[in-house]
C-alpha cells in the first residue's frame, strides 16, 4: 500500500505530471528571434500554438494534396511538443541528445512524447514533414506581419538575408506541400514588395 504513494506510485506519477505541466507553462517565458508584435518577441508557447492552428486550418488541403488521410491529432501533438526541448536546452545551456524529461514521465505519456519528438526530428512521416514545413513557414510569416524584416539576420557568409537566401532556407521544408509553398511565396513576395526583404 505504501508503494502506491511512493515516488513510483500514483502520487509520484501525479507529481511528475504536475511538474511537467508547470514546465510547459514556462514556454511563455522563452523568447524566439522573431517578433509577435512590432513591440515584443514571440514566445515559444505562442509559436507552438500558431503551428497547431495553421496545421488544423490547412489539414483538409494537406489531405487533398496527399490523396490520403492524415492524422490531425498527431499533427497537433507534434506542433505542441516539438519545442518542449528548448526548456531543457535553456536549463542545460545547450541543445543535443534526447529530452531527459520525457523519459522521467509516467507511461504512456513519456514514451509517447519521446516517440513524437523522434518522429518530428527525423521527419520521415507525412505528418512530421508537414509540421516541419509549417514550423519553417512561421518565422517568415511573423517577420512579415510585424514589419520586423530580416535586418537582424545574416547568411553563413555574413551577407544580409535576401529573397534568394530565404528561399534556400525555407523551400526545402515548405515544398512538401503545394499549399505551404504557395503561402510561403506569397509572404516572401509581400515582404520584398514592402521593403522588408531585399530581392
Amino acid at each position: 500500500m505504501s508503494e502506491m504513494y511512493g515516488p513510483h506510485g500514483a502520487a509520484g506519477d501525479r507529481r511528475r505530471l504536475f511538474d511537467f505541466i508547470a514546465l510547459t507553462a514556462r514556454l511563455r517565458e522563452t523568447e524566439r528571434a522573431n517578433n509577435a508584435t512590432p513591440e515584443r518577441k514571440e514566445s515559444v508557447a505562442e509559436h507552438s500554438w500558431h503551428l497547431a492552428m495553421v496545421s488544423w486550418i490547412l489539414h483538409a488541403e494537406f489531405e487533398r494534396e496527399a490523396g490520403r488521410r492524415l492524422d490531425l491529432t498527431k499533427m497537433l501533438k507534434l506542433c505542441l511538443m516539438h519545442d518542449l526541448v528548448e526548456m531543457d536546452a535553456v536549463e542545460r545551456g545547450a541543445a543535443g541528445g534526447e529530452p531527459p524529461r520525457f523519459a522521467a514521465l509516467p507511461a504512456p505519456l513519456g514514451a509517447e512524447l519521446l516517440a513524437l519528438w523522434r518522429e518530428y526530428e527525423e521527419g520521415r512521416t507525412p505528418e512530421a514533414c508537414l509540421v516541419r514545413g509549417v514550423d519553417r513557414l512561421n518565422p517568415t510569416l511573423m517577420r512579415c506581419l510585424t514589419g520586423q524584416g530580416w535586418g537582424d539576420m545574416a547568411t553563413d557568409s555574413h551577407a544580409p538575408v535576401d529573397a534568394e537566401a530565404l528561399d534556400g532556407l525555407n523551400l526545402p521544408r515548405v515544398a512538401v506541400s503545394e499549399t505551404l509553398r504557395a503561402l510561403y511565396e506569397e509572404i516572401r513576395d509581400a515582404s520584398v514588395e514592402g521593403g522588408l526583404l531585399p530581392p
